[in-house]
């Protein structure tokens, strides 16, 4: 069984950073690709960043130049850090992975969520 667990949300006034982290746990054999959702309120989740194992990684217009999607495999963990921070990115972040697992089932899995709230 695998677990996300994401950290790292908060308050921020525009302009400012954050870095968001998803700690998966359990019988994993390799994190393939992953994902960066956000879902604010009244509004459809949607794609903010994305990567496969092959290194391509994808960002939503709206981030592109402010956000930047990685992952360090030793710690099984995947990051998003955010700057130059809006308003408009206030929303609830969720990661989105697809592992491997240690018998070598492949799966998506999502963390909880973390809620980012940017204020003018």
């Amino acid at each position: 069984q695998v677990q996300l667990v994401e950290s790292g949300g908060g308050n921020v006034q525009a302009g400012g950073s954050l870095r968001l982290s998803c700690v998966a746990s359990g019988s994993i054999f390799s994190i393939n690709a992953m994902g960066w959702y956000r879902q604010a309120p009244g509004k459809q989740r949607e794609l903010v960043a994305a990567g496969t194992s092959g290194g391509t990684i994808n960002y939503a217009d709206s981030v592109k130049g402010r956000f930047t999607i990685s992952r360090d495999n030793a710690k099984n963990t995947v990051y998003l850090q955010m700057n130059d921070l809006k308003p408009e990115d206030t929303a609830v972040y969720y990661c989105n992975v697809v592992i491997t697992n240690t018998a070598r089932a492949q799966f998506q899995a999502w963390g909880q969520g973390t809620l980012v709230t940017v204020s003018e």
